[in-house]
């Protein structure tokens, strides 16, 4: 199997990170907040660390308002639930994930006004619109910081430092990009951070997070037992407690807190150099290929490790499963839970196939994948 789709899930996961997990299940057998024995205080301190490790990636300096959740979207949920409310005003842009698009449309049916900026290939974001977006009762600006269909990155500094000088939140999606690009909350204007645990952050799946920087204030998602405050049928308003009913995955946290020590010990910019070098290795074979459409920018050392793209007018689900099929290359095909992109990008009904490596894979691999295509194209040329 070569395997090329990591933009979705990473794989294969660094040793250090099985060897959490198994510690965690093995000797950590106690369920944090519950209890003040040995067995609960010992997994307490193992998904503190974890906090503390996710301060350090990301530039913060209070592990309480460090969330965990089930997943990235799990923690936009929380975020977009959490905060707006019936008469509030939301911006976001052309290119969102689901994760992002199906939570705002919901919450249009309540009554939050939703305005989303245009793009265009090339220009996905239009800053003048941008600008004319705002309202007297605009609360929050929410984007992607990289799109997982092409990997083109939005100008998050940029749009930060405007909703800021708005008087506005922003809530920033990372999920293509925590562990990827560094990330560092006490430079940009990003209030409310999102990320997956299982993508980048080299952990395993069901973990993921949300960091609240200290002004703001969300209502719950979910409600119940904290392990604090048990004779109040109130849920507790400090954090993490308010936004964490129920038993953490602590065994799952153990091991994305490993990948983020991975991160902090290799260095997020090794490892990216060595993807973006595999990307470029991508677009340029790809570009070789007669029949073979590209989609983004050309510049792929300024976008997250992805190379998008489809053979001819073959639907891009197909090829994706021809190209499993016959050269074990795993690569992701079709909409990416992301319609809005593929509306601007005009594939709507072919999608693309997406090339997504991780620094452990090999430039053997780039090239056994790259002559895969070639003999698809071929075939159908």
């Amino acid at each position: 199997m070569i395997y090329l789709d990591n933009a979705a899930t990473t794989w294969p996961k660094p040793q250090l990170v099985v060897t959490a997990i198994e510690e965690a299940l093995i000797h950590k057998a106690g369920n944090a907040g519950r209890g003040g024995h040995g067995a609960a205080m010992q997994m307490a301190r193992l998904i503190y660390q974890a906090r503390e490790d996710l301060c350090s990636l990301f530039g913060t300096d209070d592990p309480t308002r460090v969330i965990f959740t089930q997943n990235a979207t799990h923690a936009l949920n929380q975020a977009l639930f959490g905060l707006l409310q019936q008469g509030d005003h939301v911006i976001t842009s052309s290119i969102e994930h689901n994760a992002v698009a199906r939570p705002l449309w919901a919450l249009k049916q309540r009554g939050v006004e939703v305005s989303e900026v245009p793009g265009i290939p090339g220009k996905e974001f239009d800053f003048e619109a941008y600008h004319q977006a705002f309202r007297p009762n605009t609360k929050l600006v929410v984007t992607l910081h990289a799109s997982n269909v092409t990997g083109t990155l939005l100008p998050v500094k940029e749009i930060g430092q405007i909703a800021h000088e708005y008087g506005v939140y922003y809530l920033l999606d990372a999920a293509q990009t925590a562990g990827v690009f560094p990330i560092d909350m006490g430079r940009l204007a990003v209030d409310l951070l999102a990320f997956p645990g299982h993508k980048g952050l080299l952990g395993p799946q069901g973990t993921g997070g949300l960091i609240v920087k200290p002004e703001i204030r969300l209502e719950p998602l979910i409600y119940g037992g904290t392990g604090s405050l048990s004779e109040e049928d109130r849920q507790p308003s400090f954090l993490p407690d308010a936004l964490e009913s129920g038993t953490l995955n602590g065994a799952g946290i153990a091991g994305l807190g490993a990948g983020v020590r991975y991160l902090l010990k290799e260095g997020i910019n090794k490892i990216r150099a060595r993807e973006q070098a595999l990307c470029r290795k991508l677009w340029n074979g790809l570009k070789a290929i007669p029949g073979v459409t590209l989609y983004g920018s050309d510049m792929v050392e300024q976008r997250s490790p992805i190379v998008a793209f489809n053979i001819g007018e073959l639907d891009s689900v197909a090829a994706g499963f021809i190209l499993e099929e016959k050269a074990g290359v795993i690569a992701r095909a079709g909409l990416h839970c992301a319609a809005h992109a593929h509306r601007m990008l005009g594939t709507l009904d072919q999608g693309v196939v997406r090339f997504s490596p991780s620094h452990f894979t090999s430039e053997e691999e780039i090239k056994t994948a790259l002559q895969a295509v070639k003999r698809v194209a071929k075939e159908l040329g």
